[in-house]
């Protein structure tokens, strides 16, 4: 499962890679930029690429969470992903979900270490706006329900329901070399505990807005940066607020050959606001200090 320590070994070995492709680059002139699925290259934030028609992968990605206020916090879910594209406008992918916990002397949760299967997830992407000659804006919208038996933040044995929106936007800037996107995020979410008699649903929902800079230094490797808003409500419906939080981070995609890719973002929370802690400057209740993302797809 991804931690700490593997996402932070990637992005500081990216310079020792991209010299290697550089070298590489050198000794096969011309340098020639194609085009790119840009769905990967921001981190966190996704592009609008969905692939070519006909085209399947399977990929394992990993998100991780880590720091809470106190005490030693670290969570991870990873998706098992099989992705297809039947035609130049639709994606489907879908798999099971596995998560890690390790939680000690977390205030209000109980100390946990495990591994377990989490629950099940699926995504429909619908390419909204393609990019042309004569614009190069491309927009795709996705929806993405999961159901889940554990809890996403302590681990603890639950039912939830979580459908996820995205508008995923980017624009090239420069041909084939510097790309900008951004997301619009609407997650609204459910969740019962079996443990505790006569309990209802806690219903909550997150936005969020993210924008993202990705820039290809040689033809295989990009670099980058994202930064993320996100604001957390009681109620599905954006109810009640609670607190927010900023994220800032770098991003690196890396194309191993023309089926294979790896690619890896670093989120640190810079500043965050909590409505049941006068004068915050982190949230630390509905989010974690840190968040790091290593996906490994193949293509076939």
């Amino acid at each position: 499962m991804l931690n700490a320590r593997v996402v932070r070994a990637i992005i500081y070995a990216a310079p020792f890679i991209v010299a290697h492709f550089a070298a590489h680059a050198q000794d096969n002139n011309p340098v020639v930029y194609r085009d790119v699925e840009t769905k990967y290259i921001f981190g966190f934030t996704e592009g609008s690429g969905i692939g070519l028609e006909g085209e399947k992968e399977f990929s394992w990605e990993s998100v991780a969470r880590f720091g809470k206020a106190d005490g030693r916090y670290w969570a991870s879910e990873t998706k098992l992903e099989y992705e297809f594209t039947p035609n130049q406008y639709v994606q489907f992918e879908f798999g099971p979900l596995v998560s890690t916990h390790y939680i000690k002397n977390v205030t209000d949760m109980d100390n946990r270490n495990q591994v377990a299967f989490a629950g099940l997830f699926g995504e429909i992407r619908y390419l909204l706006l393609d990019r042309s000659p004569s614009s190069p804006l491309a927009i795709t919208l996705s929806m993405e329900p999961n159901w889940r038996r554990s809890d996403e933040t302590t681990g603890q044995r639950v039912t939830n329901f979580e459908l996820e929106f995205k508008v995923n936007a980017d624009l090239e800037l420069i041909q084939n070399r510097l790309y900008l996107g951004s997301n619009l995020l609407y997650e609204p979410e459910a969740t019962h505990d079996p443990d505790h008699i006569g309990a209802g649903w806690e219903k909550e929902s997150t936005g969020g807005v993210s924008g993202a800079l990705s820039y290809r230094i040689i033809p295989p490797v990009f670099v980058g940066a994202e930064v993320w808003y996100l604001r957390h409500y009681d109620g599905i419906w954006f109810n009640t607020y609670t607190g927010d939080a900023v994220y800032l981070g770098p991003t690196i995609y890396v194309q191993l050959n023309s089926k294979a890719f790896i690619t890896a973002a670093w989120n640190t929370q810079i500043v965050g606001h909590d409505v049941d802690i006068p004068g915050s400057t982190l949230n630390l209740a509905e989010f974690s200090r840190q968040r790091g993302k290593l996906k490994l797809a193949v293509e076939f």
